[in-house]
């Protein structure tokens, strides 16, 4: 629809406007919005004089942040939970910077300042003022309330695709921070974070902190809780196998619940399995065909504690063959750099092999003889490792084929690249927080800005975006969009260039 001019005659005297049709979602009809150009005299333009800009505020890079603020009900449910409207515009304003620029609580003021946000009102963003709010916001119920009024907004949900992975803290005075299992073996201090994400929306419903210690699989028992206090319901919950214990597929049958979770290769059932299966899982009889490669389907039975539970065993030729070049690539490096090592007085050999060979230590045997190293390879473990290569093994609870298991527990890495993104793009981590009460505010704003960075990804991908532009070259652009304030006060928009009305146009977004 192209814009066109009109001439209004009020009062005896014509101006003339630009005039913009619009489809209009909610009323399925044609609107126009009208642009004043100025008095129409004798069949000519006389544009009025332009005011002086007084200040010029960041803009673009907001508009497609702001309109999921909205889409999504997150700036309602704040406004409900928040006692006061200016807590709700601090959390906003937060959630913004980790998304748009992620700084320091003593920058945030002076960012704020110059952003459009600015004109919603004058907030307290003073170092002492966000610390006070982030302890009082971890104290307060509003995160919990969030979420149980969020869930109840998409509670519509296919699969659940849940994961835990932990955050590291240089604080020394923070009771949440224990040492244990640390995934980027960085060697301090840490919480875990578990995330509950839609597999369809691909946004975190939930999500929930735990002290350090705990382990994945001491984590469900609670989580399952929560999910049912905010009224979560899901038709499978997909869980990697580092959740797989007794304990918790009792507590997962308990609740009849569906799910599909992957098993360890540590138990003494599925070795014995592994060592029956191996014989026969090349039998024509199984094959099947995934995304036009063969692929080995076998049904199984395994018995967990009081329960016999079914599943499918997996078994991709490519992906064996790719393991073992990998093995055996890095297998035959480890052991010609410790055939290579002069051992020093001062040296540790124990260090030495730790360092050279990292997790394959339990496949060499190491000798000190004079200042080298004797190295034989264990053959038993390594023919062990070997023979679960190309295999997975899925077990289930409720109505499942072969297909939806493995696509379902393919599709997991959802959580996986919230996580990644949470430490990569959103929280600084390392975190270098002393309060408990700090932290889960922190975490809770986190979580807000993870629901709109993933949403802004899904209209990407739906706009066809995603393969021209990564987020933040999608943000570089937009914020060459400018909000200008006259000397009378309007506020206008700067000009749009084509690149960044082609971004607009085709989220179906408006400056």
């Amino acid at each position: 629809m192209k814009t066109f001019q009109r001439v209004k005659r009020i009062k005896g005297k014509e101006y003339l406007y630009e005039i913009t049709p619009y489809y209009d979602k909610k009323t399925k009809k044609i609107r126009h919005k009208s642009k004043y150009l100025g008095k129409y005299e004798n069949g000519k333009l006389i544009r009025p004089k332009k005011p002086l800009p007084r200040v010029v505020y960041s803009y673009g890079e907001f508009i497609p942040y702001l309109h999921i603020f909205k889409e999504l009900g997150i700036d309602g449910i704040l406004d409900e939970i928040c006692s006061k409207k200016a807590d709700a515009l601090v959390i906003k304003a937060l959630v913004l910077n980790r998304l748009i620029r992620p700084l320091a609580l003593q920058n945030i003021k002076s960012w704020f300042e110059g952003t459009i946000l600015s004109k919603d009102g004058e907030l307290a963003l003073s170092v002492q003022s966000l610390s006070n709010f982030l302890s009082q916001l971890g104290n307060s119920s509003i995160p919990n309330y969030f979420i149980t009024k969020f869930v109840e907004r998409n509670n519509n949900v296919d699969s659940l695709m849940f994961d835990i992975t932990s955050l590291s803290s240089y604080s020394k005075l923070n009771s949440l921070l224990e040492y244990g299992y640390n995934r980027d073996n960085d060697g301090l201090p840490q919480f875990n974070l578990s995330l509950a994400v839609d597999r369809e929306k691909g946004i975190p419903l939930m999500y929930d902190i735990y002290s350090g210690s705990i382990k994945d699989v001491s984590t469900i028992k609670n989580s399952i809780k929560k999910m049912k206090a905010v009224g979560l319901k899901f038709s499978a919950l997909v869980l990697d196998r580092g959740f797989f214990s007794t304990s918790n597929l009792d507590e997962l049958i308990k609740e009849k619940l569906p799910f599909i979770i992957g098993v360890p290769f540590t138990l003494k059932e599925v070795k014995r399995l592994i060592s029956m299966v191996h014989r026969d899982i090349e039998d024509p009889e199984f094959v099947k065909l995934y995304n036009k490669t063969p692929l080995f389907v076998k049904e199984i039975k395994i018995a967990v504690g009081p329960h016999n539970l079914q599943g499918y065993l997996f078994y991709d030729l490519k992906r064996e063959q790719d393991e073992k070049n990998a093995f055996y690539t890095r297998l035959y490096q480890a052991k010609e750099l410790l055939l290579s090592v002069k051992l020093q007085k001062w040296m540790k050999p124990e260090k030495v092999i730790e360092e050279i060979t990292k997790d394959l230590h339990s496949y060499f045997d190491c000798k000190v003889v004079g200042n080298a190293f004797q190295v034989k390879i264990k053959k038993k473990a390594v023919a062990q490792r070997v023979n679960r290569m190309g295999k997975t093994i899925l077990i289930y609870h409720g109505d499942f084929n072969w297909k939806e298991c493995l696509e379902l527990y393919r599709q997991k890495d959802v959580v996986e690249k919230c996580f990644m993104t949470l430490k990569r793009d959103i929280l600084a981590s390392p975190l270098n927080v002393q309060k408990q009460e700090t932290v889960r505010g922190l975490i809770f704003i986190t979580y807000l800005a993870l629901i709109l960075r993933f949403k802004l990804l899904k209209m990407m991908q739906i706009a066809n975006l995603d393969e021209k532009y990564s987020v933040e070259a999608l943000m570089l652009e937009l914020e060459k969009i400018k909000k200008v304030e006259l000397q009378n006060g309007e506020l206008i928009v700067t000009e749009i260039g084509k690149k960044q009305q082609e971004i607009l146009t085709a989220m179906q977004l408006c400056a």
